[in-house]
Parts: structure tokens; C-alpha cells; sequence
């Protein structure tokens, strides 16, 4: 069987820098890509917050770079997914693919989080061309600057993104399935009093309009069965992500939407030598600046549990 010092799950942007902090550190690291290569970034176009670039890149051209790099310094990245792991055991034990089991002393968990969707056709395709269907109005809000937009969702995030929206774009469209919000109560207060965020209560999207850039929506009133089409150039989901955690279920401590609970200042989990970092563990900011951060974070704890070790 295998053995492994450090071993990292998950390809994003904290898994990568993890994996260049780790390798410099001689800690010769071991990362199996996951589901998505990559991570979030892959269905990302173009990325303008992430310093160092000045006139931006695309997320699949960042992430190439991220890969280089861990690379360069002898990462071992292998195709692969974690499928069980065992981590009452000492050393860590790990199933790959549902059939390689591998033992580690350190692991590190960045297996992120995935954006949820409302599963349409016409919101995946123009998703997946770059048209103009987002997850997250932080990262492409700027691009619909002076423009019209909507956003579907009810919750807190939802609100925050919509009133984000709105200090960028002439006109933001919120669109909530329920005739209330899920929202606080001062979140609601500020979307309403925005002038410019039109909010559709009881309303389902029924169709994502535009060939290859988004140009409207139907929008159906499901109580009125009434059906309104709407001009926008940005169409934005919010509904949630859901952190790829569940075969960490029962070693690891977990809020109540599965996201992995980490010591204050640190990325140490309940479990000696595991650690966890990215979109796994911060349901707050989801940047790929504040994922790479705490990469880092879990190779230098990791380093430093192995020194104490003897390692």
C-alpha cells in the first residue's frame, strides 16, 4: 500500500497553493484532482479581482498557471477521486476511485464547493458558453455595469448580491420563488428600498433567453399562471452552493449545511493532521484570492504538525 506524507484533495485554487507551499516545503505532495479539475474557476471566463493581473485572465488560463506552478515544484498530481476515507486510523487512510487505498500522514481537504443551479437547459448552455449566466455577482457583476440584470434567489446572499447588482447596474431583477424572502429582516429592508431592484415574488424562471449571450427571461407568476418576459444582459444564481464534503461525513465536525468547521486562525479540523481549506470550509467569502490564502494556511499547519511529529 501507499504512503503518502501529505496528501491533498481537491485541485481548486486552495488545493494548488496548498500544493506549492507543501512542496517547497519538501513535504512532497500528493494531490488527486477531484470531480472538477480545477475547481470553480473552469466555468469562469474572465477573472478581473485576481491581483497580479492587470488586465485580467480566463479562470481555465489561471488555474493552468496554479497547475504549473504546483508543477514546477515536483507536485505529484494524479487523476483521481477520494471516495472513502477512514481517519480513526493513524496513519490517514484514503480510497481512491472506490478501489486504491492509500495511507497519509497529513491530509488536506479542498474539495470545494459547487454552485447550485436551477437545472434548465438554456442556464446551463449559456452558463457553459460564457454568455452571461453567473454564480457568484461578486466576481461578474462588473461586467454588467450600466446594464440590466437579474437575480434569482431568496436568502441572504441573494440580497447582498442583488444590492451589489444594483450600485453597478441601471436595473436588477430579483426574482424569489416564495411570496416572502428567507432573507433577515435587514437585508429584506435593503433590497426593498433600492429603487432600482424590481423584486418578482412568487415567480419561477422559466427560460433563460439568447443564443449565445444572454439578451432575456420568462419569467412565470405561479400563482397568477401569467408569464412576462423581461430584457436583461446578466442573469445570476443564487441560490446556495454546496460544499463537496459528504465522504467526511462522521470523522469531520460540519455546520448544518455540511460546510467543515476549522479552529479559529487556523485550518485544523477535529481530526489531528487533517486539515481543510477553500470553499470547503468558508461559506463567507467563496474568492479564489481568500481559497489560495487559506491553502497556504493548511500547508504551513500541516508542516508544522509534521515537525512537532518528528517527521
Amino acid at each position: 500500500m501507499e504512503h503518502i506524507q501529505c496528501l491533498i484533495i481537491g485541485s481548486g485554487p486552495a488545493g494548488y497553493t496548498a500544493a506549492v507551499y507543501a512542496a517547497r516545503a519538501d513535504l512532497k505532495p500528493v494531490m488527486y484532482e477531484g470531480m472538477e479539475p480545477g475547481g470553480q474557476l473552469m466555468i469562469t471566463t474572465e477573472v478581473e479581482n485576481y491581483p497580479g493581473f492587470p488586465t485580467g485572465v480566463q479562470g481555465p488560463e489561471l488555474m493552468a498557471h496554479f497547475r504549473e506552478q504546483a508543477l514546477r515544484f515536483k507536485t505529484d498530481v494524479r487523476i483521481g477521486m477520494a471516495t472513502k476515507v477512514d481517519f480513526n486510523s493513524t496513519p490517514k487512510r484514503v480510497w481512491i476511485d472506490n478501489e486504491k487505498e492509500i495511507t497519509a500522514d497529513t491530509v488536506i481537504i479542498a474539495t470545494g464547493a459547487s454552485a447550485k443551479w436551477l437545472g434548465l437547459e438554456s442556464e446551463i448552455r449559456l452558463r457553459n458558453l460564457g454568455g452571461g449566466v453567473s454564480a457568484c455577482a461578486v466576481c461578474d457583476g462588473f461586467f454588467y455595469r450600466g446594464k440590466e440584470v437579474a437575480i434569482v434567489g431568496a436568502g441572504d446572499t441573494a440580497c447582498e448580491e442583488a444590492h451589489y447588482l444594483s450600485k453597478l447596474c441601471t436595473k436588477v431583477y430579483m426574482i424569489v420563488r416564495r411570496d416572502q424572502f428567507r432573507a433577515s429582516k435587514a437585508m429584506q429592508h435593503r433590497v426593498q428600498t433600492t429603487p432600482n431592484i424590481e423584486i418578482l415574488y412568487s415567480s419561477e424562471t422559466q427560460e433563460v433567453q439568447g443564443e449565445h449571450v444572454v439578451e432575456g427571461a420568462l419569467i412565470k407568476n405561479t400563482i397568477t399562471g401569467d408569464v412576462r418576459q423581461i430584457k436583461i444582459d446578466g442573469f445570476f444564481v443564487a441560490i446556495g452552493h454546496q460544499p463537496n464534503t459528504g465522504i467526511f461525513k462522521g470523522f469531520i465536525d460540519m455546520d448544518e449545511q455540511e460546510y467543515i468547521i476549522t479552529q479559529p486562525d487556523s485550518t485544523k479540523t477535529n481530526i489531528e493532521g487533517v486539515f481543510a481549506c477553500g470553499d470547503a470550509q468558508d461559506k463567507i467569502y467563496r474568492q479564489a484570492i481568500t481559497a489560495a490564502g487559506t491553502g497556504c494556511m493548511a500547508a504551513l499547519d500541516a508542516e508544522r504538525y509534521l515537525a512537532a511529529k518528528g517527521h
